[in-house]
């Protein structure tokens, strides 16, 4: 696989009304479409209001009626990040505006799968006996479960932002920003973000009602921290709507006015909670409470972010962090296995299949999709990492490149070879699979047939996408400032990427993985530390005296001092 860095390509006309910005960032700016200061406005005011969401206040008349009945509400939440932040969300918000009967579930994912399942109904009917339940971050493809929960004459609401199959479940409520005929425009909207929305819908119809005339009205920014957190998690693209509710969210965390798990998950995360970034919560925080999900118990970690107690909140991050630690490991020894299966691949062909498709009786599946991506990313191909399921079964979890929306594969898939699939569905750039594991040399086959018909050879090419070169006056300490003000960043509006060469003044390894560098850059007598995390397998030692890289700008705080440091991305000899 080969890395080239290519600079992102900037409109043809200057946008005068963003002359007042600094002109590297406005450059930023322009190469991400933004194309007037209108857009840069992330006032909670310019969120797209409720009415757009589609359902939402059909969804809130039932939540409303059942509060006001004291019916027993049943939230049910998937076992993600994205899944447990929903799941807080509307136990919080729920009891605050009244609800005195609410609790929630979590599918164990070992023992009964993803989503509403009729077996998940049936527990829940027994344990909780609820009146009606309410799906978070999943829901829109059962079938089944909703019919086996009208079945019992429990009403359910759905609220998800998957993708929808050919046949919709038979709910009371559906809201999905995704659903065909669903008008709002922010289809990017993660799972916390549609709940929030009903919640919202939910509080307006109370304060219709007077509810709120002999108590407390909750105020929703409360829980921007949550919809940050759950947004940034689950790398949906940042569109507009999103980047406020992210960058308000940051504000309360920022200003020590988050859940106090979220504070104790960033300090345990050796992360500072008054600079916390969109890329805190998606490398540190996130992979804490995912790990509750991938090895345990998701209950955990929605318990740290219920909490009110600082104390109860440290000792469920330590936990989360522990269960993070031994995820690491077993993540670590299976993408060694990967590996080796990708040379006895190499000794059979002359290249790699332009679909790979993985598979180790031994794999875990909590951590399947975390090994996919990592070899997605070395390899730059799409990857489907397999473990053993149910009998006879094993369960995929897919990671995509650009330009594969893996989720059509899989469909055209289905389509094409009846019976192959027994379930899919997902997103463009990650699903999750199941199939009979005596067909899998029939599905690598065919996975690897459909996307040589989708790609081009040079689709399997990584491209790092660089904002171009800046001048060394601009390599300071001030920008990189403006540069972390200036996001939120995330997926689709990502953190600027510059590249330029460099003359080595200093190398050392960190543990055999990371370079810890002193460069200078080219026509400039200014030294700068860089450091370039997981690039020693890339580039072994030594390093030549010059180097070309794609870096970052950092903000480096250690022991009380603060400085410029350039985080590489990507580096080769000048």
């Amino acid at each position: 696989m080969q890395k080239t860095i290519v600079s992102r390509p900037l409109p043809a006309s200057k946008n005068d009304l963003l002359r007042d910005l600094h002109p590297v960032l406005r450059r930023i700016y322009a190469s991400r479409g933004v194309h007037s200061n209108e857009e840069l406005d992330l006032n909670l005011g310019a969120l797209l209001p409720v009415e757009l969401m589609d359902g939402a206040v059909g969804a809130a008349q039932l939540l409303l009626d059942a509060i006001q009945r004291q019916r027993r509400i049943l939230v049910i939440g998937d076992f993600d990040c994205d899944g447990a932040t929903s799941t807080a969300l509307s136990i919080l918000a729920l009891r605050a505006m009244g609800a005195r009967q609410v609790d929630y579930l979590v599918p164990n994912r070992f023992e009964y799968g993803y989503g509403l399942t009729p077996e998940i109904v049936g527990l829940a009917a027994s344990d909780y006996v609820p009146d009606l339940i309410m799906t978070v971050d999943n829901g829109v493809s059962s079938v089944a479960g909703v019919a086996a929960a009208n079945n019992l004459g429990i009403k359910v609401i759905v609220t998800d932002h998957h993708l929808p199959g050919p046949v919709l479940p038979d709910a009371a409520a559906m809201v999905n920003p995704n659903l065909p005929d669903n008008g709002f425009p922010a289809k990017s909207t993660a799972g916390v973000g549609v709940v929030f929305y009903v919640l919202l819908a939910l509080r307006s119809l109370l304060r219709e009602q007077g509810w709120f005339e002999d108590r407390p009205e909750p105020n929703m920014g409360d829980y921007l921290d949550l919809l940050a957190l759950g947004t940034v998690a689950d790398v949906v693209p940042l569109e507009r709507n999103n980047r406020i509710l992210v960058h308000h969210g940051l504000a309360r965390i920022r200003a020590g006015r988050c859940r106090p798990g979220i504070t104790a998950l960033l300090e345990v995360a050796g992360r500072t909670v008054r600079r916390a970034q969109a890329s805190d919560l998606g490398f540190a925080v996130g992979p804490r409470l995912n790990a509750a999900g991938r090895l345990d118990d998701m209950s955990v970690g929605i318990e740290c972010l219920l909490t009110e107690d600082m104390a109860t909140a440290r000792a469920l991050a330590a936990r989360l962090d522990r269960l993070n630690r031994d995820r690491r490991l077993i993540e670590d020894d299976m993408r060694e296995q990967a590996e080796a299966l990708l040379e006895q691949v190499l000794l059979k062909e002359s290249d790699l299949p332009w679909g790979l498709c993985l598979y180790d009786d031994g794999w875990h599946q909590g951590v399947i999709g975390i090994v996919a991506s990592r070899i997605k990313e070395r390899h730059h191909r799409p990857v489907i990492a397999f473990a053993p399921g149910d009998e006879g079964e094993i369960k995929g979890s897919a990671r995509s490149i650009p330009g594969v929306h893996i989720r059509d594969v899989l469909d055209e898939m289905a389509a094409g070879s009846q019976g192959l699939l027994l379930k899919f569905g997902g997103h463009a750039m990650a699903a999750g699979l199941t199939l009979e594991a005596h067909r899998l040399e029939e599905f690598r086959a065919l996975f690897d047939d459909v996307l040589r018909r989708r790609l081009r050879e040079g689709d399997l090419d990584a491209v790092i996408e660089s904002d171009g070169e800046i001048s060394p006056r601009d390599m300071s300490l001030d920008l990189a400032y403006l540069v972390e003000q200036g996001g939120p960043w995330g997926q689709g509006f990502p953190e600027p990427v510059f590249h330029g060469e460099f003359e080595v003044i200093q190398q050392r390894q960190l543990q055999d993985r990371h370079w810890k560098l002193v460069v200078r850059p080219e026509g400039s007598n200014q030294v700068i530390d860089a450091i370039g995390f997981n690039l020693v397998d890339d580039c072994p030692p030594p390093l030549p005296d010059k180097l070309l890289m794609a870096y970052q700008l950092d903000v480096n705080e250690f022991r009380g001092n603060t400085s410029l440091q350039l985080r590489i991305a990507h580096m080769e000899a000048a």
